[in-house]
């Protein structure tokens, strides 16, 4: 096994490799990292990266001696994750999902309620069911919202992109590419509407401005009455996960 974790390593920039003891963990080279870091993720997953001149030998060394800390902060956050309950109401933009105990699970849809129906709720299986359904609901909606309002402000402010895409992206908000290809992530429906607009001006101004420059910020600030960094700051609070 742990041959063939160190191949995928070596091979591929990004894989995610299962482990019996500690569950998924996604290896990540970067040609930006100096040092090998290990974070954990609300669902538990685990992301290490590493600089382009570490060794396989030095990553499976630097998980395994991190173990009992990857382990630590995997029960912290179970602890930390949203649970749901009967009875329990969750609001997105656009729908209503009721929790309700019922001998049969079932999710029934009419207009904007959703009913979801299950015999218990203190599994992780139902658990996870809840977080999907949430998704289903995160995406339908952001396909719905975010392309026309990305459309209207890049109209208003003058800017011009390639094609735009909806993900359940894990590590950011959206991302521009060098073609000004913009993706967007479906998560960003739990935000503010001011926060979604701060997201999507942003990788607007990255259709113009490829980095992070002073240039860049000023750019946004721009944009947004001169709070680009304010709400860069409260962006930070929310996480890209269902938490």
């Amino acid at each position: 096994m742990v041959s063939l974790v160190l191949f995928l390593v070596k091979r591929m920039p990004n894989k995610v490799v299962h482990f019996k003891s500690i569950g998924p963990v996604t290896f990540f080279r970067s040609r930006r990292s100096k040092s090998m870091k290990i974070s954990v993720r609300p669902d538990k997953s685990v992301l290490v990266s590493f600089p382009v001149f570490v060794t396989e030998k030095e990553i499976m060394w630097f998980l395994a001696k991190n173990e009992a800390w990857i382990l630590k902060h995997q029960k912290k956050a179970c602890e930390k994750r949203t649970r749901f309950s009967q009875g329990m109401l969750i609001h997105t933009k656009r729908h209503t999902i009721e929790l309700s105990l019922h001998p049969t699970p079932k999710v029934d849809i009419r207009n904007d309620v959703v009913r979801f129906q299950a015999p218990e709720f203190q599994s992780e299986k139902v658990q996870n069911d809840i977080e999907h359904l949430i998704v289903k609901i995160y995406r339908v909606e952001a396909q719905m919202m975010l392309p026309p309002r990305l459309e209207e402000l890049a109209g208003i402010h003058g800017f011009s992109y390639s094609k735009v895409t909806i993900r359940n992206n894990k590590r950011n908000w959206g991302s521009c590419s060098s073609r000004n290809n913009i993706s967007l992530n479906l998560q960003m429906m739990k935000l503010p509407d001011e926060l979604i607009d701060y997201i999507l001006l942003h990788e607007l101004v990255h259709t113009q401005i490829k980095d992070h420059s002073e240039r860049f910020w000023n750019r946004l600030d721009q944009l947004t009455q001169n709070r680009a960094r304010e709400l860069a700051r409260e962006v930070k609070k929310y996480s890209t996960y269902i938490v």
